[in-house]
Order: structure tokens, then sequence, then C-alpha cells
């Protein structure tokens, strides 16, 4: 079977890379989508909800080099939830996405942005996931 998601939304921290033992770059942040709505009050109402992103190989390279907290992107991929109860015995999720492509949204000047970061709109594949 084949799944795909797509979310678009703000970086919630900085990207942090690191490798597997064998060598090959991991990249993983977070991102914010936030759901506006009014309710049947018409007051307005917002949700956020985040997403843990792993990204592999040359896309984590890309990533970790132009990505940054408050950058807004757009990421797609494959999402897998889990959850578990804290410390205090309260239940917790968290949805994890393996990026297949990730684009960079905005202007070079957008909050994030390096003078050397590709420009607006500009987008990474990697077909070559992890398993």
């Amino acid at each position: 079977m084949y799944q795909q998601v797509i979310i678009v939304g703000n970086l919630g921290s900085d990207p942090e890379m690191r490798f597997t033992p064998s060598g090959v770059p991991v990249t993983s942040f977070s991102v914010a989508v936030n759901r506006r709505w009014t309710d049947s009050n018409g007051e307005p109402r917002e949700k956020t909800t985040w997403f843990r992103v792993t990204a592999w190989r040359r896309l984590a390279e890309l990533c970790n080099q132009y990505l940054s907290k408050g950058r807004l992107v757009l990421v797609e991929g494959e999402v897998d939830a889990s959850a578990w109860l804290d410390n205090q015995g309260n239940p917790r999720a968290t949805l994890e996405l393996t990026a297949r492509k990730v684009q960079f949204l905005g202007g070079r000047g957008d909050k994030g942005t390096t003078p050397s970061a590709p420009g607006e709109g500009e987008e990474f594949i990697s077909d070559d996931m992890p398993f």
C-alpha cells in the first residue's frame, strides 16, 4: 500500500542533523500546521497540529543547510502516528513524517533564509528512502 501526506506549515525549531552509524545524514525538525475556523457562536478558533519531520541523505543535508525556525515549508511524505503515556500517566501522541519532498516557501526576505538559500518555491525531492 502507498500513502502520501502533504503539509504546509512553519518550522517550530531549527533542524537537527545527525548521522547513522554507516554515515547516512538524517535531519529532523518540527512543523506547526495551523487550522483556523469560526465556531457555531461566530468566534474565531485556531488549532495547531505538530508534525515531527525526518529527512534522509541529500534532502537531509539541504534541509539542515537552508531551513531554520519560522521558515514556511511544504513537506510531502509518509506519516506514522505514535502514542504513549508520559511520566504522569497522561496519554501523548505524535505524528512523524518521513519526507520525500520538501519545498521551501516564502521569499528570500522571510525569516530563516540566508543569502545563498534556494529561491522562492525551490523544492528538493528524495527518491532514496531509507527503507
